[in-house]
């Protein structure tokens, strides 16, 4: 007998009148509007609009939504047509169900549009919100606690989680505890997060690269939490598809940080002089990113010769040791 345990929530929907409230769409909600209020703060310090994040979010949230709905229709097929099952289920996105990988891709597909409508570039936005999207994740875990779903094996660690009756898998029916893997995911997203904020602080990554780290973190979490499940899945080779899809997602996301390194001679990132104010920001364009008509003696990583006079064809090294920064060349477009 588990002496603790995690207790099941009482209730996941609450009534007012004929309007049913449930905590699933109420934790999905709070994500969001956290992700949207965060990223809308860095992307503000990095030189861009924070009314701008609203306006892709419009665009960015329904895609998701309907992406990460279609992800899990598609890969538990049998759970809405096979014969006995009402397919109108399919659309019940309130009972659970939304698959991340389908919300990602879909969902970038709506940030582009909202990103080519404002002239900003998905690469940079992405990276602004890499840290907040991961937190949305951590919060809206909290709604499979409600709808008492996405646990691991039966379990008698004292963090086991006591699930319903009418909630356990017909395989294990007489089993109460189970892995909390909701939990163990939400704490491994914030996790992500803070190591998200702890990197752009330090290396400051760029072109999409800060995103790519999150993609490679979370999935690599993902496959451990994966590994704790036990409840029903699609199988290929062996392994569960959401497996499959990870592994695939986690490659893709390492090749991206390979393309997509600093090259010899460029210098994405330079350390302030010594005598430089410590605030400015350090996040300088590389040689191939700097403006054409900037002397290439004064582009980050190359020193310019002091014994040089400044002339208007040549302009004083000291004016142009400040090369534009990332939230710059953003703020101009």
């Amino acid at each position: 007998m588990t002496l603790a345990y995690l207790p099941s929530p009482s209730q996941g929907v609450w009534h007012l009148g004929p309007l049913p409230i449930r905590a699933y769409a109420l934790c999905i909600l709070l994500g969001i509007v956290v992700a949207v209020m965060w990223t809308g703060r860095r992307w503000a310090a990095r030189g861009g609009r924070s009314e701008d994040v609203v306006d892709i979010a419009i665009w960015a949230v329904p895609f998701g939504l309907v992406g990460g709905r279609l992800y899990h229709v598609i890969t538990d097929p049998e759970l809405y047509f096979k014969s006995g099952e009402d397919p109108v289920k399919a659309f019940y996105i309130w009972d659970g169900g939304l698959g991340i990988w389908g919300a990602v891709a879909l969902g970038a597909v709506g940030a582009w549009i909202g990103c080519r409508r404002k002239g900003i570039k998905l690469a940079d936005f992405a990276d602004a919100m890499a840290p907040a999207l991961v937190l949305a994740q951590a919060i809206g875990r909290w709604g499979n606690y409600f709808n008492q779903e996405l646990y691991g094996r039966p379990s008698g660690l004292p963090w086991a989680i006591r699930i319903d009756p009418a909630h356990r898998p017909s395989n294990t029916p007489n089993e109460a505890f189970y892995q909390p893997t909701f939990l163990y995911e939400s704490i491994w997203d914030l996790t992500v997060a803070v190591a998200l904020v702890w990197i752009d602080r330090k290396w400051h990554p760029n072109r999409g690269r800060l995103f790519a780290i999150y993609v490679a973190a979370y999935t690599a979490g993902r496959a451990v939490v994966e590994a704790l499940r036990d409840d029903h899945a699609n199988r290929f080779l062996g392994l569960r598809l959401n497996d499959w899809v990870s592994l695939i997602v986690f490659v893709g996301a390492l090749v991206y940080l390979w393309v997509r390194r600093d090259k010899p001679g460029t210098a994405a990132v330079a350390e302030p002089d010594a005598g430089s104010d410590p605030n400015t920001d350090t996040d300088i364009v590389t040689d191939s990113e700097a403006d054409p008509d900037t002397d290439t003696d004064t582009v980050a990583g190359t020193e310019a010769d002091p014994d040089t006079e400044p002339t208007p064809d040549r302009p004083d090294p000291q004016a142009s040791a400040t090369t534009p920064t990332v939230r710059d060349r953003e703020a101009d477009e």
